[in-house]
C-alpha cells in the first residue's frame, strides 16, 4: 500500500463508527427522519456532527479490531444510544399525533385518511394539521439545532465504547406515559365539546324522530369542530411545543447521563 494511503482503512472505519450514533438518532427523530430526507443528506449531516464529537471524545478504535466482540459491542451501543435520543424528541409529535386522532374521531372524520410526510404512515386529516403544526413549531424554535447539540453532547457523557445509561428504557417509558397525557390535554377543549355536540344530536334525534341526524350530525360536527379548532389553535400551539421541549428535555438528560 502506498504510504500516503496507510491509514486511510483505519480513518473510513473510524468515520462509518462515529456516523452510526448521529445516523441513528436523525433516522429517529422527526423531520430529518422523514421519507423525504435524502440517504444521502442524512449521512453528510451525521459526518458533519460525528467526526468533530469524536474527536472531543478522544475515541479511537478497538485495538483488536472492529471483527471482535468489543467492536460489535461498540456498534450496538452506538445505534442504541442515536435511537433513544431521537425516540425521545418523536415522543414529543406523538402528542400532536394523539391529539388529531381524538379531534378526528369525534368530529366524524376517522375515515378521512392521508399520508403523513413525516412519517410516511397514513393518518387523520386533522392529525396531519397538528403534525405540520408540529413541525413548524420544532424548526421556529431550533429545535433542530438543539438536537445535534444535544447529540454532541452524549459524547462527553457515554463516549463511544462506553457504557450506556441505566435509565435509559425506564426514562422513555416515563417520558411515553406523560406525553400520552399530553395528548389528551391538547385534544381535550376540542373533544369535548364535540362529545357534547353529539348528545346534543343525540337528544334532538330522541325528541325528534323524523329528523335525519346522519345529514344533519356529521355537517354539524364538522363545522363546530372547525370553529374549535380555531378558537383554540393558540392553546394547542402552545401544548405541542411544551411537549416536545419535554422531548428535547428528555433527549438532553439522556445525553448527559441522567
Amino acid at each position: 500500500m502506498p504510504p500516503g494511503l496507510a491509514g486511510l482503512e483505519q480513518s473510513l472505519l473510524l468515520w462509518l463508527v462515529v456516523m452510526l450514533r448521529p445516523g441513528a438518532a436523525f433516522l429517529a427523530a422527526p423531520v430529518m427522519g422523514a421519507p423525504q430526507v435524502s440517504v444521502q443528506l442524512r449521512l453528510v449531516i451525521a459526518l458533519a456532527v460525528g467526526i468533530p464529537a469524536a474527536q472531543v471524545s478522544g475515541f479511537t478504535l478497538p485495538a483488536e479490531g472492529m471483527v471482535t466482540l468489543d467492536g460489535l459491542l461498540l456498534v450496538m451501543g452506538e445505534i442504541v444510544m442515536g435511537l433513544a435520543l431521537g425516540f425521545a424528541v418523536q415522543l414529543g409529535f406523538a402528542a400532536a399525533i394523539l391529539a388529531g386522532e381524538a379531534i378526528s374521531n369525534a368530529m366524524g372524520l376517522g375515515f378521512a385518511a392521508m399520508t403523513d410526510p413525516m412519517s410516511g404512515q397514513a393518518s387523520s386529516a386533522i392529525g396531519h394539521l397538528l403534525t405540520m403544526l408540529a413541525t413548524f413549531l420544532f424548526l421556529a424554535s431550533d429545535g433542530h439545532l438543539l438536537f445535534a447539540r444535544i447529540i454532541i453532547e452524549s459524547y462527553g457523557a457515554f463516549p463511544p465504547g462506553g457504557r450506556l445509561p441505566l435509565g435509559l428504557i425506564a426514562g422513555l417509558v416515563k417520558l411515553g406515559s406523560l406525553i400520552f397525557a399530553a395528548g389528551l390535554a391538547i385534544a381535550l377543549p376540542v373533544a369535548a365539546a364535540l362529545v357534547l355536540v353529539q348528545l346534543i344530536l343525540g337528544f334532538l334525534g330522541r325528541c325528534a324522530p323524523s329528523l335525519t341526524l346522519v345529514s344533519v350530525g356529521m355537517p354539524a360536527a364538522i363545522l363546530v369542530g372547525i370553529i374549535l379548532l380555531a378558537v383554540a389553535a393558540p392553546t394547542m400551539a402552545e401544548a405541542i411545543l411544551r411537549a416536545i421541549n419535554q422531548g428535547l428535555a428528555q433527549a438532553g438528560s439522556l445525553a448527559r447521563g441522567g
